[in-house]
């Protein structure tokens, strides 16, 4: 018969050195993440967004402004909130100036979005700009936290349905608790070989909607590349990619549910856009365009019935199935908003309304910039029109 084994004091003494040092090491962990070293200020109540506009008034006046050093183009706003960065620091207004509540920390803040009505804010740590906190808009209050591995330099990448960032070597994607749903690129300390398909490649832009990715990249060879994939495949480390189409270097300018457009500008500049099953849909020669170094933010923005996008020199409307070029609006100075079913875009001059259909505009409200001269990016938030001008935000009404 085999000894009955007994426990002795021993047992007990080696059982408790072990569990204690397992409680000191997860409260080690615990007091030095990132998201304990900041401190949240939450609203003293939730904010409840009244109306939205629907008339374009007959004059515009500031009515309140604040820094906003975020790499955004458009002014950040959610549930009708303003939520602006002045370094590291998170500060949320509502429309009409009243500040609801602040997130600080002292690491550097990589990428701001909003979606799900929060705030996402990407910040850098010891593991690159891999530590994510959503913020719901409203209220101040954690949403969802995450942290991983991730590229030192990134832009925040977005739509209704996911958010997430996007740098050279890698893009991915977060549902609304902020669990990662697709990675693509090349991945730090993978769990198992040979799960991504193209490693090796440099990511040079990227637009997503619903269960579309789009992503353009460069290859070691010289070749480009349109990979349109599944923003939520079955393994989330497994890429699926339904179409690979051979380009000239390329950007993602425009992107539809099953559809996106991208910019060329070899043999000419031109718009082409496929459907998600590989086809193209559209071809058409415009004028040419620059862009900085990857990453970088498309300057887009969605319209009612139309996808926009400002190249820095004019505004673009994409038709909404085909994404074939509608309008072209020469004058413009950044993206715009629909109101009304019309359109109303910034010019140095103020902001003008144009029919979105036919190109004809209708008319144009004096703004006072106080000489600033940059690009201005458009937003609604509640009953007042937001504008991003360089690193400030400026409320009308």
């Amino acid at each position: 018969m085999a000894k009955i084994l007994r426990r002795t004091r021993a047992d007990f003494i080696a059982t408790g050195v072990i569990a204690a040092l397992s409680v000191a090491g997860v409260a080690t962990v615990w007091a030095t993440a990132p998201i304990r070293q900041a401190e949240l200020h939450p609203a003293a109540q939730s904010y409840n967004a009244a109306g939205t506009l629907a008339i374009v008034p007959a004059e515009l006046h500031e009515i309140w402004r604040s820094t906003d050093t975020s790499t955004n183009q458009r002014p950040a706003i959610s549930a009708g909130v303003v939520v602006t960065a002045d370094g590291s620091t998170l500060k949320s207004f509502t429309p009409a100036g009243e500040q609801l509540w602040s997130y600080e920390r002292s690491d550097e803040l990589c990428a701001l979005s909003t979606a799900f009505d929060a705030t996402v804010a990407t910040y850098k740590t010891g593991v690159g700009c891999g530590d994510v906190v959503a913020i719901n808009a409203t209220d101040g209050q954690y949403k969802a936290t995450r942290s991983a591995i991730a590229s030192d330099n990134v832009v925040p990448i977005t739509s209704n349905d996911r958010v997430g960032v996007l740098g050279t070597e890698r893009v991915e994607l977060w549902r609304s608790d902020l669990v990662r749903t697709v990675e693509y690129g090349e991945v730090e300390a993978a769990q198992e070989a040979d799960q991504q398909p193209n490693p090796e490649c440099s990511l040079t832009s990227a637009m997503t909607r619903k269960d579309l990715l789009a992503v353009t990249e460069t290859c070691p060879d010289g070749a480009h590349y349109l990979r349109l994939q599944a923003t939520a495949p079955e393994d989330s480390r497994v890429p699926e990619i339904s179409q690979s189409i051979a380009i000239p270097d390329g950007r993602v300018v425009a992107i539809g549910q099953t559809a996106a457009a991208i910019y060329v500008d070899d043999p000419q500049p031109m718009i082409v856009s496929y459907k998600d099953t590989g086809e193209k849909l559209s071809e058409q020669p415009v004028s040419a365009a620059t862009f900085p170094d990857a990453p970088f933010q498309s300057a887009t923005a969605d319209l009612p019935h139309h996808m926009s996008w400002f190249d820095g020199d004019r505004l673009t409307l994409f038709t909404p199935t085909e994404l074939s070029v509608g309008q072209v609006f020469e004058d413009a100075i950044g993206t715009g908003v629909g109101i009304n079913g019309q359109l109303v875009y910034p010019t140095a001059s103020g902001l003008t309304i144009a029919n979105w259909d036919t190109g004809e505009v209708i008319r144009t409200i004096q703004v006072d910039r106080g000489g600033y001269q940059g690009s201005v990016f458009l937003g609604i938030a509640g009953e007042v029109f937001v504008e991003k001008r360089g690193t400030e935000v400026v409320a009308l009404a």
